[in-house]
């Protein structure tokens, strides 16, 4: 039928190029003079394809999506799921709302950018990590383990440098900011004291091995400000392997994105509008950021449903620096132990079994029984006398 139809385009034009009239030539064909018009207009003997359809589609759509609307969705799709984060459709117009991005893009031109670009697969699997096995801790629960970290120096229009202590909760992705001028040791304990006040004390707080955080290297044994206010509420502090700031990958994590959404965005000249952006950052951030950890939830909505009763200081006022040595309780380092063959406990170095060269260790110190235990696998193999000072 089409092959007919071409033909009798083809011959239709012959008989009007050899002269014959357009009425004897439409009448013998059934077909009208606009018909025959049109093909004697679109023939060219140097297009040996003349007498095909052309498509009907406009050339230009008047509500087809900007392609630098499209080449926002696929680059914000990528990054999410680069970052093991909800990557559908409504994380996607959430970040593009942050980017202030014009014309906005409903939900559903979203899923059909995303199809087309074949950008809607999932996830097959679990990773599976490789080489030396780490200790991890549990992160199943609400507040069983957090991670922190101090982000800064930042600075403020003005100039006011600032500094600004993050903590997340590993299980909900809960947030829990405090900026403030310095890092000094009571700074470090009003931040925990404030931050836990709105997301709860933790079993444990997963910190790297700033001074800020383990005291001092002069006194290795000293127990800093921050040790001492985690033991005295029943928290044991975890330091991370010297040089890997990757093992608090959840908080590094969320650090890019305050510096991105945050600190990037938000215009602030005092110290009363850093303090009131940050609590508003915390909140939002809590209510409204989805995780693919939390199947699409939000952090908020992960901890409703865990039903989980969380605990908070008794006092109103955090304490003061400096606090007394506490008599009970546990802090812990994970090293990686290399070929000399030597443990670095903040500075002071203690020797290892040739069975633990390349392991990573857990080094447990008992602040009653005033020792220093060291686990491979959850089994202890050497214990030191560590009288704390």
């Amino acid at each position: 039928m089409e092959k007919e139809i071409k033909q009798l385009r083809v011959l239709a034009v012959q008989r009007f190029k050899a002269g014959e009239s357009p009425e004897s030539i439409c009448i013998s064909l059934g077909k009208s003079r606009f018909w025959l018009y049109k093909w004697v207009k679109r023939f060219d003997e140097g297009d040996p394809c003349w007498f095909e359809e052309h498509s009907r589609c406009p050339l230009v759509s008047s509500n087809r999506t900007p392609p630098e609307i499209e080449e926002i969705v696929k680059m914000i799709r990528l990054n999410l799921y680069n970052q093991d984060l909800f990557c559908g459709a409504q994380a996607i117009l959430w970040e593009i709302e942050d980017l202030g991005v014009e014309p906005l893009p409903s939900i559903r031109t979203i899923n059909r950018i995303l199809a087309r670009n074949d950008l809607t697969h999932r996830r097959t699997g679990r990773y599976e990590p490789k080489g030396t096995a780490y200790p991890a801790l549990p992160s199943t629960l609400p507040n069983q383990t957090h991670q922190a970290d101090f982000v800064g120096p930042c600075y403020l229009k003005g100039p006011i440098r600032f500094y600004s202590l993050n903590i997340v909760d590993t299980a909900t992705v809960r947030c829990g900011l405090h900026p403030s001028l310095s890092i000094a040791s009571q700074s470090v304990l009003d931040g925990f004291w404030a931050a836990w006040k709105r997301i709860g004390i933790p079993d444990r707080v997963q910190i790297d091995n700033a001074l800020s955080f383990f005291g001092s290297r002069r006194h290795p044994r000293g127990m800093g400000p921050l040790i001492r206010l985690c033991l005295y509420n029943g928290v044991e502090p975890w330091f991370i392997p010297m040089a890997e700031p990757w093992r608090n990958g959840m908080v590094e994590n969320f650090n890019e994105r305050y510096q991105q959404r945050f600190l990037g965005k938000v215009v602030m000249a005092s110290v009363e509008e850093l303090k009131t952006g940050s609590l508003a950052f915390e909140q939002r951030h809590n209510s409204r950021y989805r995780y693919g950890k939390l199947k699409g939830g939000t952090p908020l909505k992960a901890l409703a449903a865990s039903n989980v009763k969380l605990r908070f200081p008794a006092e109103d006022e955090p304490p003061r620096h400096p606090l007394e040595k506490p008599e009970v309780g546990k802090y812990h380092l994970v090293r990686l132990i290399r070929s000399d063959l030597k443990l670095d406990i903040f500075g002071e170095r203690f020797p290892v079994p040739p069975e633990m060269m390349l392991q990573y260790v857990v080094a447990t110190i008992d602040v009653k029984e005033q020792k220093l235990k060291l686990f491979l696998d959850k089994i202890q193999v050497e214990e030191f006398d560590y009288k704390l000072r």
